[in-house]
């Protein structure tokens, strides 16, 4: 016969159902930093599109220097070029549904229609970064020039190709841009070479630095076309951005002032409710990226995030 236990006293099982339990809001561990959209700068748009004029720079300004004569100063103009680009807003839009016996019921202490839509947003948002840098017409891996791409020397990330992409965005550089994986094979390299990057803090975070530019990580330059690589070994990129309008950078694109606007392009907008009870919201983000001059950004290929060294 299994013995029986004789209690004096309320039991813990029992007590429980009387407390209050501490809870958390929804966790998400897909939520990233986005340092990509927090560093470019970002310009408002009227009616959703860019124009960008550029000068020739194939034609020479003929100036004088230094002139003591009466000679004719040169006649001279500067050309533009007759079909400038043009970016348009890409829409980046989902649809959250509710149920509204569970939003009646189940939203205490967390109101279910706000986390519902919090992470919906923060899946939206990390959309738009992974398209500020992937998408197949305004993405600044598509929008390298040829004559701004580098190959990695030895398939590792070294020193010496990250001094190369700096002779190609000399003029105020940013920020490098890699995935993490791409930072820690550059970081193995240095300390091969015993040269240890230094370190600068931005918005209370740590970041390595080389010649003074950080290197921000952003999982969204993908390895081997995922975010992340199921294998030791992989391939990516790495970026260099000079950033800002007034630098003649790469800046972010978005519409301002949209109804139900949540932050700068970006709108939520209740949809109504269903003959099935849900509770609609369309949330949308519109977002492009420009690049405003050729020697703006700078794209080191070929990348190789496996490699390891033994030390003895």
């Amino acid at each position: 016969m299994p013995e029986t236990t004789t209690h004096h006293a309320l039991g813990d099982r029992a007590a429980f159902q009387l407390a209050n339990v501490t809870k958390t809001p929804p966790q998400y561990g897909a939520i990233t930093p986005r340092w990509l959209v927090r560093l470019l700068d970002w310009k408002p748009l009227e009616a959703g599109t860019l124009r960008v004029n550029r000068v020739v720079d194939e034609k020479t300004v003929d100036v004088v220097c230094g002139q003591k004569d009466e000679k004719a100063l040169p006649e001279t103009y500067v050309e533009y070029e007759e079909k400038p680009r043009e970016y348009t807003l890409s829409a980046i839009s989902a649809v959250l549904d509710v149920q509204t016996r569970v939003s009646d019921l189940y939203s205490n202490p967390y109101d279910q229609v706000r986390e519902q839509l919090r992470l919906m947003i923060e899946n939206v948002k990390e959309r738009q970064e992974s398209e500020l840098i992937n998408n197949s017409d305004y993405g600044l891996l598509k929008n390298v020039a040829a004559s701004q791409r580098v190959a990695a020397r030895k398939g590792a990330p070294t020193p010496d190709d990250l001094d190369e992409l700096l002779t190609k965005v000399w003029k105020e550089p940013s920020f490098f841009l890699a995935h993490p994986r791409a930072i820690a094979a550059f970081g193995r390299e240095c300390t091969r070479r015993g040269v240890p990057p230094a370190t600068v803090t931005l918005f209370g975070s740590p970041f390595i630095t080389w010649r003074g530019v950080p290197l921000v990580p952003c999982d969204k330059l993908l390895v081997d076309g995922n975010a992340k690589s199921k294998t030791a070994t992989g391939k990516t990129s790495i970026l260099l951005l000079r950033v800002g309008e007034k630098k003649q950078g790469v800046i972010g694109l978005f519409q301002p002032g949209l109804p139900g606007e949540q932050t700068p392009g970006l709108s939520v907008r209740f949809m109504g409710i269903s003959s099935k009870a849900l509770a609609s919201y369309l949330i949308s983000l519109y977002c492009s990226a420009a690049v405003l001059v050729d020697d703006a950004i700078a794209a080191l290929e070929d990348v190789e995030v496996g490699h390891y060294h033994e030390y003895k």
